[in-house]
């Protein structure tokens, strides 16, 4: 463990994390998913049936193909008349629903199927495709939002900026999941299994996921990786009778949520920490989703204001993960070393301490 007495002016030892205050008041809604699935299940809430809307898109094959595996499967049944171009089917306490535009453009779905349908809806997940330059095969899972961007700037895939979609409390757990499912069925280690950090819409009110296939049209129309992902909702959601997983309001007894913030797209230090120490997953910012703005400054300069939208973008991912994680104890995880000159700034606006990775301290010891 080392000291930053030189960083912080304080005798505490280093942590990974640290500690956020969720007791505060949030303009953000409590996460409706601190009701236990059984309770959708078989309770009514305001006398309204309380569903997990899962979203595919028939555009995209990662998308239907896995939707088309999970509707093979037992118990589905056609579902209510929603909308004129759009599908839906039933199956307990889930529905599916399949439209044919792209995935990131159809906005406040889970408010317009309360609108009309009459059901509450307590979760959001979306299947899609997943692309990168390195074209390698993976599946992947994320939260989505825009926070970094300013008003006014045109999201290139959806959402609004500033704007964090409440984090889906199932992101950590599923994550395990969709390892161990994987493996099962031999895609292990061909296709990576990754977190990604948030990114993209559409405007959702309801705490939300991404599952993607990627990263090539050969990777999307693989039905193995379809049959994956079907198998995860499946499992994941607790349909055929089982349990479902990642039940923040049962499964709680930890309380610790990591809120990811600097790294790469895939965040790899963050994805560590999930993994080994079994935490729940809030927001994750990538450095790109921190805009500084260099203030030309020099090292040695105090009080130094370090611009861009980076503080704005940790406040919103902030606020969603406290709402989506009633009585939660999230804890930040940073990874950048550029944060190494955002300490004094960190503490003036957030009003706490921030602590970094041993990495990332050598780093930041070094340049002090």
């Amino acid at each position: 463990m080392f000291s930053l007495n030189r960083v912080l002016g304080s005798s505490k030892p280093i942590s990974i994390f640290s500690r956020i205050n969720t007791s505060s008041s949030s303009p953000i809604p409590p996460n409706p998913l601190s009701l236990s699935l059984s309770q959708h299940k078989h309770k009514q809430v305001f006398n309204k049936a309380m569903v997990a809307l899962l979203v595919a898109t028939t555009s995209d094959p990662a998308s239907i193909n896995p939707a088309n595996a999970l509707l093979a499967m037992p118990g589905w049944q056609p579902g209510p008349h929603f909308q004129d171009d759009m599908k839906s089917f039933v199956n307990e306490g889930v529905r599916v629903l399949l439209h044919g535009k792209s995935i990131v453009v159809e906005d406040d779905l889970d408010k317009r199927w309360e609108e009309v349908i009459g059901e509450v809806v307590h979760e959001v997940i979306f299947f899609s495709k997943h692309t990168a330059v390195s074209n390698k095969p993976a599946l992947t899972v994320h939260p989505i939002g825009v926070p970094h961007l300013r008003e006014g700037d045109v999201p290139p895939q959806g959402g609004r900026p500033g704007w964090a979609a409440l984090p889906n409390p199932r992101i950590g757990p599923w994550l395990r999941l969709l390892k161990n499912i994987a493996q099962a069925h031999n895609l292990v280690p061909e296709f990576e299994i990754t977190l990604e950090a948030t990114h993209h819409g559409p405007l959702t009110n309801k705490p939300t996921m991404f599952l993607e296939i990627g990263s090539t049209e050969d990777y999307w129309k693989r039905q193995d990786a379809a049959q994956v992902m079907a198998q995860l909702v499946w499992e994941g959601l607790g349909l055929g009778g089982g349990t479902d997983v990642g039940n923040w309001s049962r499964e709680n007894d930890n309380k610790k949520i990591l809120l990811g913030i600097g790294g790469g797209h895939y965040v790899p230090r963050h994805m560590d920490v999930v993994l080994k120490d079994n935490v729940w997953v809030g927001h994750l910012l990538s450095g790109y989703s921190l805009p500084m703005e260099d203030p030309n400054q020099s090292k040695g300069e105090t009080n130094v204001e370090i611009g861009g939208t980076w503080r704005e973008s940790i406040k919103a991912a902030y606020e969603a993960t406290k709402s989506a994680f009633p009585g939660g104890e999230i804890l930040a995880h940073l990874d950048h070393k550029d944060f190494c000159q955002l300490d004094h700034n960190l503490l003036k606006a957030f009003h706490l301490p921030f602590y970094y990775s041993a990495s990332s301290v050598i780093d930041c010891i070094e340049k002090w």
